[in-house]
């Protein structure tokens, strides 16, 4: 007689939700830990993620996946100074013009709302004015402060040029490395699968692939389209500050209505300080209105199609949260990991409509027949 196998030890399902529930802990820590050094670390690897097709597509070609990688990433990098080189003077000039006239805009603000305050005084008592106004001074004051500091976080910050630094020299270099080795580190990674499992976990990627990429590259291309379109729309216009505002728009963007709501309600108000009359906040209007027909008739349904799956809600939660938690590295982290938890959610409810939970539902209930006999006669 032959001994039976010994059964191998396996971890239960609970020990194997806990393990991965304290490895995510645990790497959100440490995100937090070092929020202020993985910035270039996290552009790099967007950049690798956004560019590791076209690499496929040169190796596929006969290029070496070095050379390719050195290839795109120089090209991206030529491509992106080129543009800061022409982009950089004209909106540094703009943002001291229009630092300049806020003291400008302040008081045409205070005339236009000026004859408002002197009908509200006329209709209230002078302690309910008396109110008013402490009520008023307190929350300007409080404002004031925290624009102080702001400005002073920024003038003073160090670290501000030392991230810029940071992005610009680290980003590309990590980008290089990521995207010769992307392959590599993939295979890597699905070897460490368990191999209980491995399948469905190797599902739960390639969705989660599939909603990433089809979001960053489709709102790259969002970024780009709808920048153009508000900037030249509000530089033919006339508009003062129209390409600061159009790139300031069409960077936004990137969370769905967000960019044309703010620049809509900026151009709004530079329009009727600049133009005096109705017709320039109409024609503000038509651009933004305009650019919200081109993203949902065009853009999204021919370009980027349903692939998404992100709500514009629950990604404008998870970049405010995110920012909330870890400044802009947070923002930076915000979409994929919207994404990772949508597809997980999706997954855990097709799990939950397939378990006992969901379909044993208990005895049948009984028919009206069945109710009526067994009533007391």
């Amino acid at each position: 007689m032959t001994d039976a196998p010994e059964s191998q030890p396996s971890l239960s399902t609970e020990r194997h939700i806990l393990l991965w529930l304290v490895i995510l802990a645990v790497l959100g820590f440490l995100c937090y830990l070092l929020r202020g050094a993985l910035t270039p670390f996290l552009v790099g690897m967007a950049v690798a993620y956004l560019l590791d097709p076209l690499a496929d597509r040169l190796e596929r070609a006969g290029v070496p996946r070095g050379l390719a990688a050195l290839l795109i990433v120089a090209s991206f990098l030529t491509a992106f100074v080129t543009v800061l080189i022409i982009l950089v003077p004209i909106l540094s000039a703009q943002i001291t013009a229009l630092v300049g006239r806020l003291p400008d805009y302040a008081v045409l603000a205070a005339d236009a709302i000026r004859p408002l305050v002197d009908e509200l005084k006329a209709k209230l008592a002078r302690t309910q004015v008396q109110g008013l106004e402490t009520i008023v001074q307190q929350h300007a004051s409080e404002l004031m402060g925290w624009t102080g500091q702001v400005f002073s976080r920024v003038i003073s910050g160090g670290a501000v040029i030392l991230s810029v630094l940071g992005v610009v020299l680290i980003s590309p270099v990590v980008a290089f490395y990521l995207l010769r080795d992307w392959d590599r580190l993939v295979t890597r990674i699905d070897h460490l699968l368990p191999r209980r499992g491995g399948e469905r976990i190797r599902a739960i990627f390639r969705e989660i692939d599939q909603r990433l990429s089809a979001f960053v590259r489709g709102q790259v291309l969002v970024i780009l389209i709808l920048g153009a379109w508000y900037a030249t729309g509000l530089v033919l216009i006339g508009l003062d500050f129209g390409l600061l505002l159009g790139v300031i728009a069409g960077l936004i963007s990137i969370i769905p209505y967000v960019g044309n709501i703010v620049g809509l309600s900026i151009g709004i108000a530079l329009a009727a300080v600049q133009f005096g009359s109705w017709h320039g906040p109409a024609l503000v209007a038509a651009v933004f209105g305009s650019g919200q027909i081109l993203d949902g008739y065009v853009i999204q349904p021919k370009i980027i199609g349903d692939r998404v799956g992100l709500h514009p809600v629950w990604l404008m939660f998870a970049v405010i949260a995110g920012s909330a938690l870890l400044g802009f590295t947070g923002a930076l982290l915000a979409v994929p990991a919207a994404a990772v938890i949508g597809v997980l959610v999706r997954s855990a409810i097709a799990q939950y409509l397939k378990s006992p939970l969901y379909l044993d539902a208990g005895p049948a209930p009984r028919s009206a027949a069945a109710e009526d006999e067994a009533l007391p006669r």
